[in-house]
């Protein structure tokens, strides 16, 4: 039976046997046509309300109810199921949705010792393996595989996604996932891991467009809805955020991100805004960001901006007079220089000086040894922080791990969509590399 022409409702109240095919056929219909969900949803509650149901049925239960994301009531079910292998197999996928990844495993042992696709145990053994932080035996799982399964998506996705954990290279890696989402279109794990590669390259379109993808199977990628939300935020596309994140709380009622993402979505949604003001806003911005090389100025005015660090305009509308007149052979006829400029756009020397912030921190590099040094210029990206706090780094222009370094915590929840979680996660990466921001 082709997904398009598969009755949900039958298959759940169905009294017949059913295989791993058929719970693909289950998953493609309901992406095909997401009325299905729906059908299922209804459907499982009435199968959840027959009395003294066979180990069988349980069985059906169970998948349904893997399939819906409700990860505690599958693995419930599936405990009293027929103990076959299918049972067992996604008994391991729940336990796996639920982090106890060992028992997972064990699962996955005991259905391919009931007969279920060894090398299919063996993959979801490497990903519970290396969720589990056991990157190399992952690694070795998988290297112990041959034939025709290497070929297939979920090994070439798994093994992409162990070589990232363990840092490889990341052409290699975005490879193995192009190459499983050319086998199969449709591989949640796959496009999503894609889809990572292109968000941290910032290829946003091509990223949501494969988030998007991956978000239309079931059960949903957590990691990808958390970062297509994000994405929609972007977009003041406050309402989809809202949806993605409610899909998460449908499966995981106390996610601590999701929870706190939806909160402020639904804020956001809800936040009177002045189209007309922020025009003005914007505007503004952009002239406050006009770089003072623009401008014909004289040497000695431009030598004295450039050792105030004095660079865009903004800059010049957060110093005083006497600021400037305080620096080294800037003297009236710069002053004057100086104003004319500003003038011309409508702007006033120390208009904005009340915003201006405490110089912030340079670091000596001739009290720092060369490894400290190197440290401090290596890519924010080697931090691995998750979109939400990537887009934060974009947004203020923080390139390198010392100049995150020279933030306060304030500093960064200043930043759009920036929030506390997204402040202790960046808190805890630089706890790894033995590090703290600025006032911490």
């Amino acid at each position: 039976m082709q997904a398009v022409d598969f009755d949900v409702k039958q298959f759940v109240l169905s009294s017949s046997t059913f295989g791993p095919a058929d719970v693909v056929q289950l998953q493609d219909a309901i992406s095909q046509d997401f009325s299905r969900y729906a059908v299922l949803r209804d459907a499982v509650q009435e199968l959840e309300r027959v009395e003294d149901r066979s180990p069988a049925m349980s069985v059906r239960l169970g998948v349904c109810f893997y399939v819906l994301g409700r990860y505690e009531g599958a693995a419930m079910a599936l405990k009293n199921g027929d103990g076959g292998a299918l049972a067992r197999f996604y008994q391991g996928r729940a336990l796996f949705a639920r982090e106890k990844y060992k028992d997972a495993i064990e699962s996955y042992a005991a259905a391919q010792t009931a007969g279920y696709n060894a090398d299919q145990c063996a993959i979801a053994k490497s990903e519970a393996q290396r969720y589990s932080g056991e990157h190399a035996a992952a690694l070795a799982t998988l290297d112990a595989l041959s034939g025709a399964v290497e070929q297939t998506a979920d090994y070439l996705y798994q093994r992409g996604a162990t070589v990232s954990a363990i840092g490889g290279n990341p052409t290699e890696v975005a490879a193995l996932y192009e190459r499983a989402v050319e086998i199969d279109p449709n591989h949640a794990g796959a496009l999503f891991g894609l889809a990572t590669e292109n968000d941290r390259r910032g290829n946003d379109a091509q990223a949501q467009q494969l988030y998007e993808r991956a978000v239309n199977r079931f059960p949903a990628n957590v990691g990808a809805l958390l970062n297509l939300g994000v994405l929609y935020e972007d977009q003041e596309k406050f309402e989809r955020a809202q949806q993605c994140y409610e899909r998460i709380l449908d499966a995981y009622p106390n996610h601590p991100r999701a929870k706190l993402y939806l909160r402020d979505a639904r804020a956001s949604r809800d936040m009177f805004f002045d189209e007309e003001a922020q025009k003005r806003q914007d505007r503004l911005s952009q002239v406050l960001s006009i770089p003072v090389t623009d401008f014909e100025l004289s040497v000695r005015s431009r030598n004295c901006l450039q050792k105030m660090g004095i660079n865009t305009l903004g800059d010049l509308t957060r110093v005083t007079e006497l600021q400037l007149l305080g620096s080294k052979n800037f003297g009236e006829t710069s002053l004057v220089e100086i104003r004319e400029m500003l003038g011309s756009k409508g702007l006033d020397l120390g208009q904005f000086a009340h915003e201006s912030r405490p110089a912030e921190p340079v670091y000596e590099d001739t009290s720092m040894s060369a490894d400290e040094i190197a440290s401090l210029e290596r890519p924010i990206a080697d931090l691995n922080l998750s979109v939400r706090a990537r887009k934060c780094m974009v947004r203020l222009g923080i390139a390198t791990i010392g100049e995150l370094l020279r933030r306060t915590g304030d500093d960064l929840l200043e930043c759009k969509n920036f929030g506390v979680t997204s402040l202790n996660e960046v808190r805890e990466k630089l706890t790894t590399h033995a590090m703290k921001l600025r006032g911490d």
